[in-house]
Parts: C-alpha cells; structure tokens; sequence
C-alpha cells in the first residue's frame, strides 16, 4: 500500500521514501482510532522495504508533533468497565502499541521524526521510535506522565535509556519539565536543529542523502546500533498497569479530563 489517508493520519510514497503525515484534532493525541491506523502502516512495511530508503513522520497541526496518548478516551473507557477489569483492557492497548512502536523501531529503512511545537508524552515515544529525530528551534519535549500517577507506557523510559545518559532520563521524568529543541540537541536526543519552520524541509534533504547509500549495508548497521530493548518494554507494561489500577490515577484523569483549559496536556 503506497498511500493511505485515514481519519487521524495519511502517508504517501514517492521517490524512494515514504511520509506519514499525524493529522488529528486537537493536537494528534495517539488513541485508539490512530492506533488502528498505525497498524495499518506497519503492515505495509514488509511489502515496501524493497523500494523504500526512509520514512519520515511529521505532523499537519500548527502547534503540536504530538501531546501523546489519548487520556480523555482512556478514561471513558476506564470507567465505564468495571475497576478489576481495567489493567486487562490497558494491558491489551499497550501490546497492540507496543508492537507498532517496535515495528517502527526495527523499521528496514531509515525512520526519521520531522518535530515542531509539543512533542509530549506517547508523542516523544513516536519520536524515540525513530532513528532519527529532527526539530525546529521552537520544539519542545516532555513527560508529564507522573503529575497523573502512572509512567510513560509506550516504550519511553527503555528507548530513553538506550539513547542518552540516565541523568537526563531521571530529569525528564521526575520533574516532567519541557526540554527545548536547543537543550534536547545538546543532550543527543534531537539529531538535528532546524530554523522555525523548516524540520520538514531539513528531514526530506535528509531522506535523499540515505538513499544514495546500500540498503543491506544501512540494514545491518540499524540491528546492530539499535537492538530493541524488549525485556524492558514488557517491565514497562507491568509498572504502567500496576500503577494505573490505583485509584489516584482515575482521579487525576478525571480532573485532566474536566478541565476546561484549551491545552490540559501541557506540563
């Protein structure tokens, strides 16, 4: 499948690379709608490897890559199960995205994240996926998760560990502060630093310099930098569920969901 276009995301292939586009109102959070399509698009990776150097992932909102899981859905639908069949019904979402991120991650061709404006929470999980991340000077990155009781449960923490220093893993989560793309730079996690604006443009200029080089060879050298950490992800899973069973998170998501603020995802 060469192009697609959904209710909550599209891609299309050209000239080696393919590009899929986060295009949800409000601000591309990642729910249950997104999720079946990123399935979609996973699925199609094996077919296009052949053809295919990258694929980069970016975003139509204004203002936002992504501000990460969808936690109004994940109330409702929390709360209208009964409370000892919550961690089964969270359990299942989390393998489903899980296997998508993962599949992102292994990717046989060159994944890059093109981020502008607030890339929070499952969002920065998105980004982490990728090989390689490229942001305007106007982007911003964070973990919010803990001011609601639980921890980042798409992959976060084990993607976050393998790729910089624990220092900046335990500042991003205990404080749930917004790193800037300048500092976000200086630590490792954003490759490159593109004027306001132009993250798009510097990610396509990239794409077209993976593609000059050997497929096999920018295969292997992917396995062998980037093993995915998967005994860490299933951890990750079982501290999410076991978290998000207490009855503070429902509360906390409660508020977060009654609040009448235009951008309650911001940290």
């Amino acid at each position: 499948m060469k192009s697609f276009t959904g209710k909550t995301l599209r891609w299309e292939w050209r000239d080696g690379g393919l590009e899929l586009t986060l295009d949800r109102e409000p601000a591309n959070e990642i729910g249950t709608a997104m999720l079946e399509e990123l399935e979609i698009f996973a699925s199609s990776f094996e077919a296009l490897a052949l053809e295919t150097s990258s694929c980069i992932i970016a975003s139509a909102r204004k203002s936002v890559f992504s501000a990460g899981g969808d936690l109004r859905e994940l109330y409702h639908q929390a709360a209208s199960v009964p409370e000892n069949e919550r961690p089964k019904g969270i359990r299942s979402f989390l393998k489903r995205i899980h296997a998508v991120m993962n599949a992102i991650d292994a990717a046989p061709f060159v994944t890059i994240a093109a981020v502008h404006g607030a890339c929070l929470g499952g969002g920065l999980e998105l980004a982490l996926a990728c090989d390689i991340v490229i942001a305007d000077k106007m982007a911003r990155f964070a973990f919010p998760e803990m001011r609601l009781g639980f921890i980042p449960g798409f992959g976060g923490i084990p993607r976050l560990k393998r790729d910089l220093g624990n220092a900046v893993v335990r500042d991003l989560l205990f404080t749930g502060r917004t790193l800037n793309a300048t500092r976000a730079h200086a630590v490792g996690l954003v490759a490159q630093l593109a004027g306001e604006g132009e993250a798009l443009r510097m990610a396509r200029s990239t794409a077209m310099q993976v593609a000059k080089y050997d497929p096999v060879a920018r295969a292997a050298t992917k396995e062998f930098m980037k093993p995915i950490p998967r005994e860490e992800l299933e951890s990750e899973i079982d501290i999410f569920c076991e978290l998000f069973a207490r009855p503070e998170v429902m509360a906390a998501l409660k508020k977060f969901v009654e609040d009448s603020g235009p951008m309650p995802y911001l940290p």
